[in-house]
């Protein structure tokens, strides 16, 4: 079976960037777990990160990526296109069932395993099953209210928790500036 699970989305601010990400991994018709993590900071909290698609090709991207980051200085656009650039081409890469989304304070960018390296029109991202929801909530938000980066993605993705069915509410966000570890519904995660 394959493994659909979870919404990711970043928002980038004037008071900084979020990630944050739903708790639900579903494997066919079954939620099989309601607190996994997905998202992380990169590079000493300089770049978020968030993946969709099946955790252990997640994870081999993410350390691959942050190789990429170091060797680039931090230059998120450049480790993001040798990834792609990797990922594309390596015949084991090119296998992995999985999406990345990462930001920093310059720029908001969604990495696949085609080669693809796009960046926000509006400094607002999804990727993952209720994708659509989030980033549609997280436009209306920005577009209408003052909040924070970080308050824009935990609202958006209850929304999309209410709406899709691959997409929970047990949501994780992270900030650029250190805050919002916890997760809500549960405990902070490890």
């Amino acid at each position: 079976m394959r493994c659909q699970s979870t919404t990711v989305l970043g928002v980038r601010r004037p008071d900084g960037c979020a990630i944050g990400s739903d708790g639900q991994v579903t494997i066919g018709e079954i939620a099989v777990k309601h607190g996994a993590v997905k998202v992380r900071r990169l590079l000493g909290g300089q770049v978020l990160a968030g993946f969709a698609g099946g955790a252990a090709d997640a994870l081999t991207l993410f350390e691959k990526f942050e190789g990429y980051l170091e060797r680039s200085h931090g230059h998120l656009r450049r480790a993001a296109v040798d990834l792609a650039r990797e990922w594309r081409s390596d015949r084991v890469l090119r296998r992995l069932d999985a999406m990345l989304l990462a930001l920093n304070r310059d720029e908001v960018l969604t990495i696949s395993g085609a080669g693809d390296v796009l960046e926000s029109d509006d400094d607002v991202a999804a990727i993952g099953a209720g994708s659509g929801y989030a980033v549609a909530a997280a436009r209306a938000l920005v577009a209408h209210t003052e909040l924070p980066a970080a308050e824009i993605c935990r609202e958006a993705l209850r929304l999309a928790g209410d709406l899709c069915i691959y997409t929970n509410t047990r949501i994780t966000v992270l900030t650029d500036a250190g805050e919002g570890n916890g997760s809500d519904g549960g405990p902070p995660p490890a």
